[in-house]
């Protein structure tokens, strides 16, 4: 019998803390206890987005693809034209998304497992010169590739400085480099079954002064996703509809851990910390004769193609009979890659621990590895 593990990119394990959190009694959403309890909530995302006040985080009773459609349909009118950059399952979602929404869309949708060149950017925007926003995922979750967002959004305010930035952070927000403001992105979107450790349900939109005046400029063509009606009410700790509050305490539970570590040794720390431990994951498994899908890993997760003949698939279906649950790869790719993550509630030593089951996982799949290579290697990777 093995304990059960939650190693996918989400969702991802929660702590003994956030368990206890949501088993307190419930709380009425538009009592006292629960308005400081969404207040804080808000306070808490600011700190793990590395944001300042002058940015609202907007928290939903949905997933991040609820908070998707609302910012979409929030800040883009529907005779406006949507670009699209993608290379992966989620990024080309959104352009779907917004087909389906009624919106021209022009998308360019490049080969999985490659980080995103600036050079496409910059083609797909000298071709539609009026485009009133580009969709662009951060950290590709479905090929484990972290795209360059700083770089993508200089090119795209360079071509249109009107445009709107809309950007899929959800398994980036809280684990990779991302600067908002700096980087004049417009919208941010993730979620809270990600690097935030909390239970699934929750998703989180986070708007620049710029978006904001937009959002007072442009008639929304939603209704539960208005993000006018949430911006006018969350400041005071309220939610325009009845929100999932016990999971915004377990969500605070989840936070406070990782913003006090943020505030004592700064978000750049965090940031470091969190890329070791995925790199670490990463050269473990090379160690084991496995190799990265993705061309420029994501610290949110790494795509491991095993050594041949074995399929990712094989692997996944070995960690599982171990009580591990990773994750398959997605459409082309569901047999070739095995998605593993240390998002959520992991730290060196969960990571010391699943070099061993990803070695004994590989030797059930019939690889001709040495045992303790791995760890070996995760133990020379995190020093």
């Amino acid at each position: 019998m093995y304990r059960q593990r939650l190693i996918a990119p989400g969702p991802v394990e929660i702590s003994p803390a956030v368990q206890a959190a949501l088993s307190a009694r419930q709380l009425h959403h538009r009592s006292p206890e629960a308005k400081a309890v969404v207040k804080r909530a808000r306070e808490l995302l600011r700190v793990v987005a590395g944001v300042s006040e002058a940015i609202e985080p907007i928290i939903l009773t949905a997933s991040g693809t609820g908070a998707f459609e609302a910012v979409l349909t929030s800040l883009v009118a529907r005779e406006d034209q949507v670009l699209s950059i993608s290379a992966g399952k989620f990024g080309e979602r959104w352009a779907d998304m917004a087909k389906a929404l009624g919106y021209s869309v022009q998308e360019k949708r490049l080969e999985w497992g490659k980080s995103i060149p600036v050079s496409a950017v910059q083609v797909l925007l000298e071709a539609n010169p009026n485009a009133r926003a580009l969709l662009v995922t951060h950290s590709e979750t479905s090929t484990g590739a972290l795209h360059d967002l700083e770089q993508i959004a200089h090119m795209a305010k360079q071509k249109n400085p009107e445009m709107l930035l809309i950007v899929d952070a959800i398994t980036s927000l809280g684990v990779a480099e991302l600067r908002l403001e700096a980087w004049g992105l417009d919208a941010v979107i993730s979620g809270s079954q990600k690097a935030t450790g909390a239970p699934p349900g929750l998703a989180f939109a986070f708007l620049s002064t710029r978006a904001l005046e937009i959002l007072n400029s442009t008639k929304s063509t939603g209704y539960y996703f208005d993000l006018r009606r949430e911006v006018k009410v969350q400041a005071t700790g309220e939610t325009a509809f009845t929100p999932a509050i016990n999971l915004i305490v377990g969500l605070n539970a989840a936070l406070e851990p990782i913003a006090a570590e943020i505030l004592e040794f700064g978000i750049e720390a965090y940031w470091a910390n969190k890329k070791a431990l995925n790199n670490a994951l990463l050269l473990c498994a090379k160690a084991l004769g496995c190799s990265s899908y993705a061309d420029s890993p994501s610290p949110a997760c790494v795509t491991l193609v095993p050594p041949e003949p074995i399929s990712g698939r094989e692997l996944w279906a070995a960690l599982l009979k171990r009580g591990a649950r990773a994750q398959t790869g997605q459409d082309g790719i569901k047999d070739k890659i095995c998605r593993i993550s240390f998002m959520g509630h992991f730290d060196r030593y969960d990571a010391l621990g699943f070099a061993g089951l990803l070695e004994e996982s590989l030797l059930d799949c019939g690889a001709n590895i040495t045992r303790g290579a791995g760890v070996a290697a995760l133990w020379q990777a995190l020093g």
